[in-house]
């Protein structure tokens, strides 16, 4: 890869192919490893923090000896873009900053995009969640309220999110009022209009949970979203702290509303676009931009297949940031890979918490506009 500032998606998905999830293990890794390093290599000559903060670590990604080896790729904590400016291209290039949510007093991570990243990332995300909704655009309840999405300058994850899933759907209605309290004529209106049809919902997990359902459950009145698909993520170390499982939100959405095909996705602000989207069977899924590691909290080792660890994403999408390769502060199990009865090829797997000493991060799951 000799230019890092791409848009197009021969960047980070096969050219011959238009299904995200179309590569084997033995393929995948060495589609990774082609395009891993050089992005590396383009980080370090235009970031000087980056390129500090590997010299600190006796890494030199320019050594001709260098693995080429994503699982021995340097890797940063998701936590230093809260702490530190990482932008590896001009000032007056930034085209966008991206933040993540964070609860009073806790610092946010902050993201800078030029435009051929933002280009890229929306583009990936498109490829990614068309290969779970089609091509056809939905109508779309957004459950979440206007006020989101107001700064178009400085997005938040929240912002962001609902920005970009907005690009699927057709006749876009918020469900929510400012206040987060449900705007019943909205939803209401929406229902009656595409009675029948085929509908997209998109929201965040506590908000879904907190002001959607909970709101429903003060109502008489249950809208039948029983041809409806839900895509929602961010927000479960709160129903976490509330004991809430993934199988109790998805009980009460049917109870409420029919509710059957319902996606939760895993991702960050600091990888946006690269998500990794819960299929029928419950399994988080790699598309071909990216990749998940478990490794052992004693020594940062690779853990093996089956085995709970610290959770290490990589994408190939950051090319205006260094983040390429994150080791979060969430815990995970890798479950399999190629062999999803689904039938998407690449690791899938599961997140089963936070590290228990881990800063709360708070990434879109509370209410801050």
């Amino acid at each position: 890869m000799t230019d890092c500032r791409v848009s197009d998606l021969s960047s980070v998905f096969p050219v011959e192919s238009a299904n995200p999830f179309s590569l084997s293990a033995p393929e995948k890794r060495a589609f990774l490893n082609a395009r891993l390093l050089p992005l590396l290599r383009h980080h370090a000559a235009s970031c000087e923090s980056y390129a500090r903060m590997l010299k600190a670590l006796n890494c030199d990604v320019t050594a001709p000896g260098i693995s080429a080896d994503f699982t021995d790729l340097p890797f940063l904590p998701v936590g230093l873009f809260k702490r530190l400016k990482l932008c590896s291209v001009p000032e007056r290039e930034i085209f966008k900053t991206v933040t993540s949510s964070g609860t009073s007093g806790q610092s946010v991570s902050r993201i800078y995009l030029d435009r051929h990243n933002a280009a890229l990332q929306q583009k990936v995300l498109v490829s990614i969640v068309s290969s779970f909704l089609g091509k056809a655009r939905l109508p779309l309840l957004i459950i979440d309220c206007p006020a989101v999405i107001k700064n178009r300058a400085l997005f938040s994850a929240r912002g962001a999110g609902v920005l970009g899933f907005s690009i699927f759907g057709s006749d876009r209605t918020y469900a929510l009022n400012d206040d987060l309290s449900l705007n019943l004529n909205a939803v209401r209106a929406f229902m009656e209009r595409h009675a029948g049809e085929k509908i997209l919902l998109f929201s965040f997990t506590y908000v879904l949970w907190q002001y959607f359902c909970g709101s429903l459950e003060k109502s008489p009145w249950r809208p039948d979203l029983s041809q409806g698909i839900l895509f929602h993520g961010g927000g479960w170390k709160r129903l976490a702290s509330l004991n809430i499982t993934r199988d109790e939100l998805y009980a009460r959405l049917k109870a409420l509303t029919g509710l059957q095909d319902i996606h939760d996705y895993y991702g960050m602000v600091e990888q946006a676009g690269s998500i990794f989207v819960e299929c029928s069977y419950g399994h988080l899924h790699c598309a071909d931009c990216s990749d998940v590691l478990t490794r052992r909290e004693r020594d940062l080792s690779l853990c093996a297949m089956g085995e709970e660890g610290i959770i290490e994403v990589i994408s190939l999408l950051p090319t205006s940031y260094p983040g390429n390769l994150l080791i979060t502060d969430d815990r995970g199990v890798i479950l399999g890979e190629d062999d999803c009865p689904c039938g998407r090829k690449g690791k899938y797997f599961k997140v089963t918490g936070r590290l228990p000493r881990a800063e709360v991060r708070g990434c879109s799951d509370t209410y801050r506009l």
